[in-house]
């Protein structure tokens, strides 16, 4: 199965500009590609890593990837998928991203010498405005770009001279990878399509209408119950571990709905289609026994942050399982409860109905006592039921924390000033 084969089978495939050619191409030789990535933040979350894993997939079959942090691009904003204009970053922040982006690629893909890093600031700092205007402008015409349709979704709101001329400066990308690369072929989401079609055309109007270049979008990723992937009720799943730490980060991949999990498998993993399928079938027959999930969280876990952090985050799961907390480390409670209510209390020793109240577990002492007496607080992995008890912040986790649970499931957490 040939690379186009593969990820159409993935069902990583919305678009293309010429799907035979593109073929015809990759049967021929091995090609150079390239994917961007505008630095809007300091990390990638995971709705970035599904055209960066095809790059991965190109390269793995003999293909040469580049991987562009938009220096410049990111300075102006684009305008795809928004309805309102991008406050502009400071170019210190925008730097400071591009370092922290080109940091996370390297972790990523620095393996894989066939994939290469580049940034568009590098050939877009010395072009003056009027050899914008002469070399490039005169080849757009502005009626061609009204009607792209991440312009024209901004025109009744407005959109600025700034973020009209993004695509301009994104197929300026396109020819120069071209031309000093040999790029044939462009990869982005869905609301690329405009910007990578621009680019074409650039490239047929300056290096001939019979230059073999290529666009191919990947469809807009959509959970079965129809919301979008990648969010939760705490917000965005990082690929930093400082934002959303590597347990985290597992229990998001395992947590999948059984609707979901193959499609995700296909999309986030290297497994083969044999190995798929096979846990596809699991899935069907043997449903409780989570098998595809357990797989789809180890192998992007490990791809993200290695296999250590696989193997720790099944321990902390295994831990909470079954109740025993008081394994955990001080870096492990950290993962593990990061994203469960959370209160800072003193060092000093404190009544357990008064440390209830405090944590805001219970609203009242009269329903903390209740809770207390019925056997349903415990605290770091002791059950209370002494209303008189006392806890001693400084007893576990080296005086970091403590964890509360009520009931079987629900946690609570107290960071120690």
């Amino acid at each position: 199965m040939n690379i186009i084969d593969d990820l159409k089978w993935r069902g990583a495939i919305n678009q293309q500009t010429d799907a035979e050619g593109l073929a015809d191409v990759i049967n021929d030789h091995k090609i150079a590609l390239y994917c961007g990535i505008d630095p809007t933040g300091d990390s990638m979350h995971i709705g970035h890593l599904i055209p960066f894993m095809i790059m991965e997939r190109f390269a793995r079959a003999g293909n040469h990837p580049y991987i562009l942090i938009g220096g410049a691009t990111g300075s102006i904003g684009d305008p795809s998928g928004r309805k309102t204009e991008r406050q502009l970053q400071t170019m210190d922040q925008v730097n400071h991203n591009v370092q922290s982006l080109t940091k996370q690629m390297k972790q990523l893909f620095g393996s894989n010498s066939n994939i290469n890093i580049v940034n568009n600031y590098d050939w877009t700092k010395d072009l003056s405005l009027l050899d914008f205007l002469r070399d490039y402008g005169k080849l757009f015409n502005v009626n061609t770009m009204l009607n792209k349709e991440v312009v024209a979704s901004r025109l009744d709101q407005g959109i600025s001279f700034t973020e009209f001329t993004y695509q301009i400066l994104q197929s300026i990308d396109f020819l120069y990878l071209h031309d000093h690369y040999d790029a044939q072929l462009q990869i982005g989401g869905a609301d690329q399509w405009g910007n990578i079609t621009a680019g074409i055309d650039l490239i047929h109007k300056i290096d001939g209408p019979d230059t073999k270049v290529f666009g191919l979008t990947i469809p807009l990723m959509v959970k079965a119950d129809g919301t979008k992937f990648g969010k939760t009720a705490g917000g965005a799943i990082w690929l930093n571990s400082e934002k959303t730490s590597p347990y985290e980060f597992y229990q998001f991949w395992y947590n999948q709905d059984d609707r979901d999990v193959i499609k995700y498998l296909k999309y986030f993993t290297f497994l083969d289609k044999n190995q798929i399928n096979e846990l596809a079938e699991k899935v069907k027959t043997e449903p409780w026994k989570r098998e595809a999930q357990k797989v789809l969280a180890e192998q992007v876990t490990e791809f993200v942050h290695g296999k250590a952090a696989v193997e720790n985050a099944e321990r902390i799961s295994k831990i909470l399982f079954q109740g025993d907390v008081q394994k955990l480390t001080t870096e492990e409670v950290a993962q593990a409860f990061n994203n469960v209510p959370t209160s800072e209390i003193s060092n000093q020793p404190v009544n357990i109905i008064d440390l209830i109240i405090e944590m805001g577990i219970d609203k009242s002492k009269r329903q903390a006592r209740e809770d207390v007496q019925n056997g349903a607080i415990t605290v770091n992995g002791n059950k209370i039921e002494d209303v008189k008890a006392e806890i001693n912040p400084a007893d576990y986790f080296d005086g970091h924390y403590v964890i509360v649970r009520r009931g079987k499931k629900k946690h609570f957490l107290a960071k120690i000033k």
